[in-house]
């Protein structure tokens, strides 16, 4: 069932984006009683699908990856940099987008609106034309040339919007209404975080149970679907403790962090200063002891730098990661010796010619 979080009012599993009182959704139901008798024997995200609410027979023919973790030491601490640049599309947001998909087309939705930055947009136009879901796409001017030469290439029916992020978003909703199409936002989709919480099962078999995660978070749609993997397996009696989870800001788009007056040029991915599920993250920093890190390009410039040295050839949004871990270090906010979960969220290479 969904699950409002605001007023707890609860529906059916059908495709809905908030409750009649303009909470946010989330999903909940039965779980499997032991997690490892829950895994499918596939080498992809299928391997999860007892997790996840999804039918077989409406799942898409793209399918994301179990992506590695890759450890290294840093600044005292066991670094575990978790792959989702190596998703189909290059970022994470496939994880969503194919639960995502796979509920459209349950319900025989064939034509949709989405607003991104970016990564989110790549993906939709990548999973709808191989599953013939019309989308439409609407993005920033300013999203990074690479993004949009990838998108054209894919076919997408793209609106480029002058204006910062919210103003895409805006533009988004007004089409959707006057249009009469179907709006997929994966800032409010619950389905989109039952795909993204797949990240946490796998980091758990690939690495245990980290001491802390930290995710960028704009909307949050990583932040909550990891924190939601993780209660899950909690829930199951699988873990006993949750990570202490920390939110990356950019600078000039805090919402959770007090508002810089300096903005990121840097990390477009999360340049969202009003995400609409802000208490539910709020509320996963309080669960779990965690804190919120904004970040400002010198930091993110010489994390990007620092990683693709390093062979992670990544965007500036995930070096965010990199910089918050290295300030909470200098905070002795982060304990010598511990292990950290850091997902890098997607590909450098969509837009090489700008690093």
């Amino acid at each position: 069932m969904l699950v409002c979080s605001r007023c707890g009012r609860k529906y059916p599993e059908d495709f809905r984006l908030t409750c009649e009182c303009g909470g946010t959704l989330t999903v909940a139901r039965e779980l499997p009683a032991d997690f490892s008798g829950g895994l499918r024997n596939y080498p992809d995200m299928r391997r999860y699908l007892a997790f996840i609410p999804v039918s077989e027979e409406h799942l898409p023919r793209l399918v994301p990856s179990i992506t590695p973790v890759s450890r290294l030491k840093v600044n005292g601490v066991t670094a575990l940099f978790k792959l989702e640049y190596l998703q189909p599309t290059g970022s994470f947001k496939d994880r969503g987008t194919y639960v995502t998909v796979a509920k459209l087309k349950g319900e025989s939705i064939t034509e949709v609106v989405l607003d991104s930055s970016g990564n989110a947009a790549i993906s939709l136009a990548a999973f709808s034309r191989m599953e013939g879901i019309r989308a439409h796409l609407f993005v920033p001017e300013h999203t990074s040339p690479g993004k949009l030469a990838l998108l054209r290439r894919l076919g997408a029916e793209l609106h480029v919007v002058e204006g910062d992020r919210m103003a895409v978003h805006r533009e988004a909703v007004s089409f959707s209404k006057e249009k009469g199409i179907a709006y997929v936002s994966h800032w409010l989709n619950p389905y989109f975080l039952e795909g993204t919480k797949v990240a946490a099962l796998e980091a758990y078999e690939q690495a245990g149970v980290p001491d802390y995660v930290i995710s960028p978070a704009g909307s949050g749609t990583l932040f909550l679907g990891l924190w939601k993997g993780f209660s899950e397996l909690r829930s199951m009696g699988e873990i006993d403790e949750l990570p202490t989870f920390v939110a990356v800001q950019a600078e000039g788009y805090e919402s959770l962090c007090e508002r810089s007056t300096r903005k990121s040029h840097l990390a477009e991915g999360i340049a969202i200063t009003e995400p609409p599920r802000l208490e539910e993250m709020e509320a996963v920093l309080d669960e779990t002891g965690g804190t919120c890190v904004s970040v400002g390009d010198p930091g993110i410039e010489r994390a990007l730098r620092w990683l693709w040295e390093r062979g992670f050839p990544v965007e500036p949004t995930s070096a965010t990661v990199l910089a918050a871990l290295w300030e909470l270090r200098k905070r002795s906010f982060i304990r010598s010796g511990s292990s950290v979960l850091l997902p890098l969220t997607g590909s450098g290479l969509k837009g090489v010619e700008g690093i």
